[in-house]
This record gives structure tokens, sequence and C-alpha cells, in this order.
């Protein structure tokens, strides 16, 4: 294994490096300071992410937050609020009047500090930050660590922790863009299958979670077989007029059985996705031009958005003295 650094461009006059940890075959990840984002995962030459060439299109508010770290919190805290530990806090908004993605000031928009571990089959890079509450206006001082993870299988695990001074909420993923199909220009050899049978019913107005659910059998949403993008979006534009996928899917934690998994049927290759959290964030976009056909999936594992606002969604809590750590890991395989 062998990390291995460069500048990769300027933030606020500030140099962000970049890493890329290589494996014994010569395939690699790379990761970015800026945002603690991952801009690239190449396996017998084959990108399989989607990536900008350079960093500033990373730094541009249009970027589609493209692989990058998301914190503290995934998704949107509706109007901005949320009671924690029996006190209202009011957040920053930054979409309509609600909080999305850790607000303007959250993980993405932060210079991390890296740190290098190499091993013998496999190698890190951890990202860690001290973020105070005056900085991104959560309550609490946090001290988070991201570390990116990957080895001579070819496999990706990105671990997220943190700790903090006062009750908080902590709920991040990693924002990664997918196309597994050569030359990344379109969808259309590319197939889904999620382990879910109902997804988040979400406000037209907002895309806010309403508290309910949606079943998913018979409906274009539904990904339990595996399915192709360009048919499931076709299916989800004649039931609904709908003409993307932006959808929060209830699936059960497990170290063993995949999430979902993400595959090309002209090339065979696969990812699968493992989480011990119990969402998974769909979104279709084309970061590159708007007007184009989608060419990217992502895939965002944490627990149900909003989960502070809804029982049972799941507890994103994070009191002080406690350290939470949530693993999302990526298995590539081709068959």
């Amino acid at each position: 294994m062998q990390i291995t650094s460069d500048i990769f461009g300027q933030h606020n006059g500030q140099n962000i490096d970049r890493y890329t940890i290589t494996n014994a075959d010569g395939n690699f990840i790379q990761v970015s300071t800026l945002g603690a984002t991952w801009t690239g995962y190449t396996v017998n030459n084959h990108p399989l992410i989607v990536s900008f060439n350079d960093l500033a299109h990373y730094d541009s508010p249009a970027s589609y937050s493209l692989c990058k770290s998301i914190g503290r919190v995934a998704g949107r805290l509706t109007k901005a609020t949320a009671t924690i530990d029996g006190q209202e806090y009011h957040f920053d908004a930054n979409e309509n009047d609600n909080t999305l993605h850790g607000g303007p000031n959250g993980f993405s928009e932060i210079v991390w500090q890296a740190e290098q571990s190499i091993r013998e089959h496999d190698a890190s890079v951890t990202f860690s930050r001290h973020i105070t509450s005056d900085e991104d206006h959560f309550p609490g001082d946090l001290d988070a660590r991201i570390t990116y993870t990957f080895g001579d299988d070819n496999n990706v695990a990105i671990t997220f922790s943190a700790a903090s001074t006062a009750a908080t909420l902590f709920n991040p993923t990693c924002h990664v863009y997918w196309n597994l199909t050569e030359g990344q220009k379109t969808l259309e050899t590319q197939l889904l299958q999620i382990n879910s049978k109902r997804r988040l019913e979400l406000a037209d107005a907002d895309k806010v979670p309403t508290g309910k659910f949606v079943d998913l059998p018979g409906t274009g949403y539904d990904f339990e077989k595996t399915t192709d993008i360009p048919s499931a979006l076709a299916d989800i534009k004649s039931q609904t007029g709908k003409i993307e996928i932006d959808d929060a899917y209830e699936v059960t934690p497990s170290a063993d059985t995949p999430i979902a998994t993400l595959s090309d049927s002209a090339s065979n290759r696969h990812v699968a996705i493992y989480s011990d959290r119990n969402a998974l964030v769909v979104f279709t976009a084309n970061p590159f031009d708007q007007s184009k056909p989608y060419n990217a999936l992502a895939t965002e594992a944490q627990t149900l958005p909003d989960a502070i606002n809804h029982e049972g969604f799941g507890d994103i809590e994070l009191k002080p003295g406690d350290l939470k750590e949530y693993t999302i890991q990526y298995k590539y395989y081709e068959e």
C-alpha cells in the first residue's frame, strides 16, 4: 500500500491537499482536505465515482456536494429547528426555510487536517477538525473525524466519529455519486438494487419528510429487484409526473447484507453498500450539465432524514461525554 499527496488547488488562499491511496494492483482512491471529499475511486483503470478535474468545481455553490462529507446532519431539518435534550434550537436555513446538509457552514465547506496510516494490506487517511458552535451554529463544540480506508481487496470504508461538549446532532454521510459505466456519460446500463420495502413520503414543496412512509411494491421507486435506472425513471414519470429520483429509502442496518448494490449490465462491475444506519437517500443528477440526461447516481447512507423531528426515525442525538461512530462500506467486485 502507498499514499502520495499533491496540492489540488487553493481555497481562500489556503492550499488544499489531495491524497492518493494506491494498492498492490495499482487501483486507488483519492480524497482531499476541502470538505473531506472523495475525489476518485478507480479499479482496473475504470473510474467508479463521478469527479471533477479541478478544485474550483468542488469549491463552487453549484457543485451538487459532489462526493463531499456531509454533516453535522445529512438531509433537511424542517424549518431549521429541532428540540435537543429538551431545548429548542434554530439553525442556519440554507434551502427555503430549512437547514440542508449541515447548513452553509457544514462539513462540506470546511478545510480538514489530515493524517496518514499505512498497513500491509490497507491504508487510510483520517480527516479531523475541532468545530466550535460559533462556527456552524449547532450546539456544542464538536471534535469530528472522518477516515477513508482502502485495501488490496479494492474495498472502501468511510468511518465518521464525533464527540461534543453539549447535546447536539450527528448524522453524517458521504454524498458520493456513482457511474460504473464505460465513459460515465449516461446511466443507460446502470443498475440498482435496494433492500427496502418503503420510502419516506416527502412534501412536494420542499422535500422535507411528512413523517409518513410510502410502500414501494408496484411503483417505479421499487428497487427490491435489480432495475436499470432509465426504466425506473420512465415508470416514475408515468406514475407521478416526476422526472428524478430524490428519495429516502428505509433499510435494515447490516455488516453482512448490503443495503444496496450498484452494477453495470455492460461490464458486470458491482459495488455493494453496507451501512450501520437505517436509510439510503438516492438522487439522480448531472453535476456537469443540468440540460443533459442524468449521468450520476448519488447514494447517501445515513439515519432517516430529519430524524430529530420524527418519532421512530432513529436517534441522531450526540450527548456530551459520548462518542458516536458510523461506518459505510463499499465492496467492489465483478461477476
